[in-house]
């Protein structure tokens, strides 16, 4: 296979591991990977330059992109073609460049479902409140009904954004399943839920708190966070403190790139080895 080139562009993307979670498991297939990361943080980039950047990676003979905060759902208009579950979630995590198309794909609805599924399988999930409506948010709370949730509660600071996910996913998944909260009311909702997902960057390493007070954790409502740096966020120390079940973001984080690297390369990754690997890179620092 010929040398393959890809990249990261989001924000605050400086301490990613995505790049060496991907040169580890092409070394382990015999593949020459440069991964790089375009951080629009430091280099001043904003939505209105991700044209510009898809042409210019194509031209420097990049395979593909993986897409982050807050570029996730901005760059579905500059894309030529949507995978069904890209255009159904109307959001974005890894472009691929193939001839002279570039087509979007979502792995992070893959990479939650795996995750959740390996940690969480026997928990109630009758009632689930997500915070966060945004790219990620999109493909977890997707991901959530399909694991079976009876009702998702979506809650963010953005009242448009969390009703145009409830309608994409009512009109998927029928009506009655998916209802929008407002911030106000978070705790009032936490009191009855059996679990809540925190899909918003709070707890971050640039975007430092937790989404949820402390005083609304209990032993009978489980945890789960996407922030996998820190992978030991603010809100999974206080739910743990509280008796509560947690979920960390690593799992979902390796198992998008598992989905993604296979885009990428045509070659399936090894799940295990992928996960060992960000759990020595995240121990380390790397």
């Amino acid at each position: 296979m010929a040398d393959v080139l890809i990249g990261l562009v989001g924000a605050g993307i400086g301490q990613s591991h995505s790049p060496l979670l991907h040169q580890r498991e092409a070394d382990r297939h015999g593949i020459r990977l440069l991964y790089t990361t375009i951080d629009s943080h430091t280099r001043g980039l904003h939505a209105g330059d991700l044209p510009d950047l898809l042409r210019w990676a194509r031209t420097l003979g990049y395979r593909g992109l993986n897409v982050t905060h807050p570029f996730k759902q901005q760059i579905i208009d500059c894309l030529d073609d949507l995978s069904a579950e890209a255009r159904l979630l109307g959001a974005v995590n890894t472009v691929v460049f193939d001839d002279q198309s570039t087509k979007g794909h979502n792995t992070d609805g893959y990479g939650f479902r795996t995750s959740f599924a390996e940690h969480f399988p026997s928990v109630a999930r009758d009632h689930v409140v997500q915070l966060g409506a945004g790219g990620a948010g999109a493909a977890v709370a997707h991901a959530m009904l399909v694991l079976g949730a009876r009702h998702l509660t979506v809650v963010d600071l953005d009242p448009d954004r969390a009703a145009a996910l409830a309608r994409t996913l009512t009109a998927r998944f029928g009506a009655g399943r998916v209802t929008t909260g407002a911030p106000a009311d978070q705790s009032d909702l936490l009191a009855t839920a059996d679990g809540v997902i925190n899909a918003t960057p709070t707890g971050m390493d640039h975007h430092p708190g937790s989404p949820v007070a402390v005083t609304d954790l209990r032993p009978g409502l489980w945890v789960a966070d996407l922030v996998y740096r820190p992978t030991d966020t603010a809100l999974l120390q206080a739910a743990r403190a509280a008796g509560a079940p947690t979920l960390p973001g690593a799992p979902m984080s390796v198992h998008q790139a598992v989905a993604a690297f296979a885009l990428f390369t045509g070659r399936p990754a090894d799940p295990a080895a992928m996960l060992a690997h960000s759990a020595e890179l995240l121990r380390t620092g790397g």
